[in-house]
């Protein structure tokens, strides 16, 4: 069986909160469509309609999978939309029942009527599943179907998988054994060994590039993040609280910019506490702004992005020189744990439960902050396992279908997993180890396939059947 191979640039993506599997990758999907479409004309085109199925049903309106199929379906980009625009199109959209699709056509469009969720059906692939129906003036009908997978992979259906698996590596891996066997045999590390491998995409010189974009993408979500207040949308009534705690933790320091703020950070010393908080600040800073629309790195879901940045943060404030050779380690490392649980279990909530997003994201940053601290091979890869052995089980349960309660507070949980782990790995033998990486990602997956589906992104269990919504988060 051919190895799928996967880059960096499909673990971490640039996007819109607040989910990847139901923001990101219907909007992807749409875009795909609109591929389709040209090929057969978009001045020809008199109708479209989506229909949503499964868990993009159920959660989807929380999640906002309407608005990214909207925004997609008008031919708009993830990465470069403006997000302060959002609102307004969809709402200029329902207004005039209009849609300029793919920037070329303007068609009638009723988002009340043209976006259907079909509460209760579920394709069998998997539960993130969404069609697109299209109609020509000629009588021509053209359906498709896509699923959103996880992490903002999506697969047509009738398709293998949603990476770039045509790719033939120097360094083939599917599991944690094969990366340890190339580490040992070539004497390279993890971060090293990703890059090998990237050169078969492109130069070193664009994937640092890239990389360093990734990270230029969370620091602004950071920092925009810690200095925002107000209440989340969605209806929750939740409030936003890392600029709080920035303000409480910084005691009156003025700054003007990023450098300047993390100047003030540092200077605030190494005590625990001061350090728990900050961990904590920074990831809460990512997913308020995931929960608002705003925009983020994908990592390795929208769900779980504020994990790796907020050890990153952790790392360039308190244990190390703030270096770009360190970000493309860090980064490089935690993709290739990614991928490793890619393709051994999921990164799909809907497929796994929470386990798939913040213990996937946990177990990847514990890796790279191993790596960055100097551990070995065989630490990184303790430490991983480390961080998701916390994790398994973990259930999806999203209050109101929307990524506030408990998915904002589970990233900071994260976080601190995930430098935990990363202390015991550097602090032991892996020798020693009984746990294997590979063996609880198998684990993952036979967890995953045993938990009840309500805990799988449903909103039907958990937290999110015992809380009444608008019940204001402590």
């Amino acid at each position: 069986m051919a190895t799928e191979s996967i880059s960096v640039f499909d673990i971490f993506k640039i996007g819109v909160g607040p989910s990847s599997s139901h923001t990101l990758g219907p909007w992807r999907a749409a875009l795909r469509f609109l591929d389709t479409i040209e090929k057969h004309g978009i001045d020809q085109v008199i109708s479209i309609r989506t229909l949503l199925y499964g868990s993009l049903a159920k959660t989807g309106k929380g999640h906002g999978t309407d608005v990214a199929v909207i925004l997609g379906l008008c031919g708009e980009d993830p990465v470069t939309f403006d997000v302060n625009e959002i609102n307004p199109r969809i709402q200029q959209i329902g207004e005039k029942k209009k849609m300029n699709f793919g920037k070329r056509k303007l068609l009638p469009f009723d988002p009340l009527k043209d976006v259907v969720f079909l509460m209760t059906e579920t394709l069998p692939f998997h539960p993130n599943a969404l069609t697109f129906l299209c109609q020509f003036e000629n009588g021509e009908e053209i359906a498709e179907t896509f699923y959103s997978v996880g992490g903002g992979f999506v697969v047509k259906e009738g398709e293998n998988n949603g990476s770039s698996n045509e790719i033939s590596l120097p360094f083939p891996i599917e599991n944690a054994d094969n990366l340890l066997h190339w580490c040992l045999k070539t004497g390279l590390s993890i971060s090293e060994i990703v890059m090998e491998n990237e050169l078969s995409w492109r130069s070193e010189e664009e994937t640092k590039k890239g990389v360093l974009r990734f990270w230029d993408v969370m620091r602004t979500c950071i920092y925009r993040g810690c200095h925002l207040d107000g209440e989340l949308p969605g209806g929750l009534q939740v409030k936003r609280r890392a600029s709080k705690l920035n303000e409480k933790l910084l005691q009156g320091k003025t700054y003007e910019n990023y450098d300047q703020w993390l100047q003030e950070v540092r200077k605030g010393g190494n005590g625990f506490q001061y350090i728990l908080d900050w961990v904590s600040c920074f990831a809460l800073a990512v997913n308020e702004e995931n929960a608002s629309f705003s925009r983020v790195v994908t990592a390795p879901t929208n769900g779980a992005a504020g994990v790796i940045p907020a050890v990153l943060q952790y790392y360039l404030a308190f244990c190390g020189d703030y270096s770009e050779e360190k970000i493309v380690q860090f980064l490089l490392t935690a993709s290739e744990i990614g991928s490793i649980f890619k393709k051994g279990a999921t990164l799909s909530a809907a497929m796994g439960g929470c386990q798939a997003e913040i213990g996937v994201s946990s177990s990847m940053a514990a890796a790279a902050l191993t790596e960055c601290m100097g551990g070995s091979v065989r630490q990184c890869l303790m430490a991983s396992e480390i961080a998701m052995e916390h994790h398994l089980g973990l259930t999806c349960d999203p209050v109101g279908g929307l990524v506030q309660v408990p998915c904002i507070e589970r990233n900071t949980m994260g976080a601190i997993k995930a430098i935990t782990a990363a202390q015991l790995a550097l602090q032991s033998n892996p020798d020693h180890a009984r746990v294997s990486l590979d063996t609880v990602v198998d684990t993952m997956w036979q967890t995953a396939l045993d938990m009840n589906h309500k805990y799988k992104e449903t909103a039907e269990g958990g937290l999110a059947a015992h809380i009444p919504l608008g019940l204001k988060e402590c």
